[in-house]
């Protein structure tokens, strides 16, 4: 039987179709098991002209073969492999995509609503403003063949042609550093356009553009003035074409959503008159050219009704959705004409039962800001529902007041679940239900982050930081296909770097920090572990889906990035040092601690003698923020600096990777003579340091052992609890197994104290908490609970627990190793991958004193299965059986 290659992709995103810029990269699937840099047969059908035929390499990443695409231009290709006669050689079926409309073919005026000036007496100000309606007409006579809609904004659109909705994009269009990118929708309309008179209409409001953003909610600073721009391509069944665009012809009304900003939330008034209509403005926005995103859209991906719904003692409703995710509620009963209902959503209730988000309030040194989501509705004369989607909430629970004291049915409210409609490729499942759930409540804690950026939370900030998505994009890629929705962040990473090489806290950065060096948050820009990400992030995209591209993208980001830390390195000392020495020691050139560094952040919290916790920020912040984290900078200005001499070898810069892997050596070196004690133990002497230094390479070989047992005293110290934050959490377990300590690793995994991952269930968690106590012994919430990165710790499931990782030099999932570390009284783990080349799935059991193992391997991927015995198979791709002994292994639970 003849095989045809499969899975046919563009590395695009889109809505309904795909859609791309010029020259795409092509990506297939090949059941037979050949190497992967087989030559192919590309075929392209291209607005249905002759076909063109290129011979390729490979079949992942491949650069278009052909001429770049025009705008508009509908692609249908597929592939065979070329060494097989044409005559036997199988084809794959047809994909299809299309250019969308590029930059430079753009004939749509910028228009913009009639609104007042922002900061001016008659702006309403942050939050509070309304949205507004831009619309334009047009009249059609003939049978329409297609009608593709191009639309973008500075701003949140919705867009509708002839009152129905237009494509099933949400948030567009979406978070960019709009200083610099800017990115279109494309929708198949053609259903929507009727003979006749027509009208488009696109809703604008604030959004990310102009909103608010942040734990302090201050304005985007991006831009004063709202715009979009439109363009509807008609193509007739005579062949004859026409374009509708945006310009001086189209109009500007006040919207009946008289709120809208994506933190604070929106108001639907359906009572009010519909408002008067203006001429809009033309072209009189600055923005940048206009682009198509590589990433997924964000979507309503699920709908979930209430699993209890009760009423308060006030009259208000509390509607518990079980889940902790990100999106808004979409209410069907909006009353008897008149009738207000207010809706206010978060991830906790207090001690009386009701909804509680005072945790999430932020402290300023003029007050405290209250932390506030809230929608309303008035219910007009016409009925209909309300799905607010010019805002979105992070949210388990929500109370809902109504103006008329009526009951509120069950089956007239729904949590719509919004976030970037990524591909799952990943699986994990055992014998452990807690190890599943708490698998499954840091898989949620990602995907209620993932709304078109990587956020910390869903709810207080909604900022990208760069720390957390380093930490945790190695379980990401396990988990989703994050490779367009990570390039797309990334170039907002580049967009906001400063002059001098720093990478910004977060990005997009609204505040736009690279314009306001005097703002003091300037000073707290350029720490370790938060800009590495430009390095660390490009990094795991190209060994978990080989994209040699991503490097050659971010490579000039990193170099200044890298080349300003080691600047900082030598040329500036903490103060603690300069007092032990004014002269200092050559090696201390390479010593990362003169700058401000985050730190390890969010360990457990110590204790006062009256056992409250202690903060150490607003304990003593002057004492924190001049705390020295040289070990912290230090160690991760070598990881650095040693993979981008990495990288700059994969792209051909050899000078440069010398360069770079000399000073990674002297960086290593620095660092041990700074915070290594002879006897494997550091001068900081933490859980994080070990772990860090340990992943690493810091440690010499002849004092791995000494550092990992101390490691172990400290967790034993501890009473068995985890001791890390947000850096060095993902590492603490597999460090430990690495190190022949994985029943230690186990019996964090099973603690029920805090602080631990299981006392996170046991108060009830269903998503992953900043704050290791996020619900302490009281019942009381703190910080943020959707925060993902110590949920990075659950790839340890995935790479020893089931065992299944790729080999230290493999890239793209060429090469895996198979090696599981049973532990815990696991008896059996299963999972998959699909990776690049296809499906991997693992499935191991103990039944008695022997473990067998089956693994499925794709097509150009080889395996190495290592067995607890050790026992060691070469596999190629297909099925594979084993079992062998296992060695002494406790069966029964541990106990913490």
């Amino acid at each position: 039987m003849l095989t045809a290659p499969s899975d046919l992709a563009v590395d695009a995103g889109g809505d309904g179709f795909t859609v791309t810029s010029a020259a795409p990269r092509l990506s297939w699937k090949d059941p037979v098991d050949r190497d992967i840099r087989t030559a192919y047969v590309v075929e392209a059908v291209i607005d249905d002209a002759e076909p063109l035929v290129a011979e390729v390499t490979g079949r992942r990443l491949v650069v278009w073969p052909f001429q770049a695409l025009r705008s508009g231009q509908q692609v249908r290709w597929r592939v065979r492999v070329a060494s097989e006669g044409a005559t036997d050689a199988a084809w794959s079926a047809f994909a299809v995509f299309e250019a969308g409309l590029l930059d430079e073919d753009w004939t749509a005026q910028w228009i913009s609503p009639v609104e007042a000036p922002v900061g001016s007496d008659d702006d309403p100000g942050y939050g509070r403003r309304a949205a507004h309606v831009l619309a334009g007409g047009f009249t059609v006579a003939g049978a329409v063949v297609t009608a593709r809609l191009y639309s973008t904004a500075l701003g949140l659109y919705t867009a509708t042609v002839n009152g129905e909705r237009v494509g099933t994009v949400e948030l567009a269009p979406g978070s960019t550093s709009y200083d610099r990118t800017l990115y279109a929708q494309a929708a198949d309309v053609t259903a929507l356009v009727r003979d006749g008179v027509n009208v488009i209409e696109l809703e604008l409001s604030d959004g990310w553009f102009r909103g608010q953003v942040g734990a302090f909610r201050l304005p985007a600073g991006w831009g004063t003035t709202l715009g979009a721009r439109i363009e509807l391509h008609l193509e007739f069944a005579d062949g004859t074409r026409r374009v509708v665009v945006s310009d001086e012809t189209w109009t500007s009304r006040r919207s009946a959503i008289t709120r809208a900003d994506l933190m604070d939330g929106q108001t639907l008034d359906l009572s009010a008159p519909r408002a008067a209509a203006a001429s809009v403005l033309v072209d009189v926005v600055d923005a940048p050219s206009i682009d198509w995103s590589p990433a997924p859209p964000v979507r309503v991906v699920e709908t979930r009704t209430p699993v209890e719904l009760r009423r308060l003692a006030d009259g208000a409703w509390l509607a518990d959705f079980g889940q902790n995710a990100s999106g808004w509620i979409r209410l069907t009963d909006l009353g008897a004409p008149g009738t207000r209902t207010v809706l206010e959503y978060g991830e906790a209730l207090g001690r009386d039962g009701d909804l509680d988000t005072s945790h999430l309030d932020s402290e300023r040194p003029e007050g405290r800001m209250a932390f506030v989501q809230r929608d309303e509705v008035v219910a007009g004369e016409q009925g209909g529902d309300f799905e607010p989607r010019h805002t979105v909430h992070g949210f388990r629970y929500a109370r809902i007041a109504r103006s008329d004291g009526g009951t509120l049915a069950p089956a007239s409210l729904e949590m719509r679940i919004v976030q970037t409609d990524l591909r799952r490729t990943g699986a994990f499942a055992c014998s452990d239900d807690d190890l599943n759930r708490l698998h499954e409540i840091a898989d949620w804690s990602f995907r209620g982050n993932a709304v078109d950026v990587p956020t910390d939370c869903p709810t207080r900030e909604r900022l990208a930081w760069t720390g957390d998505y380093q930490v945790f994009a190695p379980m990401a890629t396990r988990l989703y296909d994050v490779h367009g929705f990570s390039r797309k962040w990334l170039r907002s990473v580049r967009d906001d770097q400063l002059d001098d090489g720093r990478i910004a806290n977060f990005s997009p950065d609204g505040r736009r920090i690279k314009h306001h060096l005097d703002d003091q948050f300037a000073m707290m820009t350029g720490s370790s572990g938060w800009g590495d990400a430009i390095v660390a992030v490009p990094w795991e995209l190209y060994q978990a889906y080989g994209d040699e591209q991503v490097l050659a993208e971010n490579v000039g980001a990193m170099v200044r990035w890298v080349e300003w830390a080691l600047e900082q390195a030598r040329t500036t000392r903490h103060f603690a040092r300069v007092q032990a020495s004014a002269e200092p020691q050559p090696f201390e050139q390479y010593l990362w601690d003169g700058t401000f560094h985050w730190g390890e952040w969010t360990e457990p919290r110590e204790r006062d003698v009256d056992g409250n916790r202690i903060d150490p920020i607003k304990h003593d912040p002057m004492a924190w923020f001049m705390a020295d984290k040289g070990e912290v900078g230090t160690a991760y200005l070598h990881r650095s600096t040693a993979t981008l001499a990495r990288i700059c070898a994969i792209l051909g810069r050899d000078e440069d990777a010398a360069r770079y892997a000399a000073s990674a050596e002297r960086i290593a070196d620095a660092w041990r003579q700074a915070y290594l004690r002879p006897d494997g133990t550091t001068a900081t002497d933490t859980q994080a340091a070990y772990v860090r230094a340990l992943a690493f390479g810091l440690v010499p070989d002849e004092l791995r052992e000494a550092a990992a047992d101390q490691l172990v005293a400290l967790i034993r110290e501890a009473g068995t609890h985890v001791g890390t934050g947000f850096l060095a959490t993902g590492d603490l377990l597999p460090v430990l197994a690495d190190h022949g300590r994985a029943d230690v690793a186990y019996e964090l995994l099973q603690q029920r104290s805090a602080p631990s991952w299981r006392y996170m269930l046991d108060r009830g968690a269903t998503t992953v908490w900043e704050d290791w106590e996020g619900i302490d012994e009281h019942g009381d919430a703190h910080e943020s609970l959707n925060h993902y990165s110590k949920g990075a710790a659950m790839r340890f499931l995935h790479t020893h627990t089931l065992g299944l990782r790729q080999d230290a030099d493999s890239i793209g999932w060429e090469q895996v190793v198979i090696e599981p570390v049973p532990g815990g009284g696991l008896t059996w783990a299963r999972g998959s991958h699909d990776g690049p080349q296809g499906s991997i799935t693992v499935e191991w059991r103990i039944e008695g004193e022997r473990m067998s193992l089956t693994a499925e391997i794709p097509s150009g991927t080889s395996a190495r299965v290592v067995m607890p015995d050790g026992t060691e198979h070469r596999i190629p791709a297909g099925r594979f059986t084993t079992s062998a002994p296992l060695p002494a292994y406790d069966a029964a639970p541990a106990t913490a």
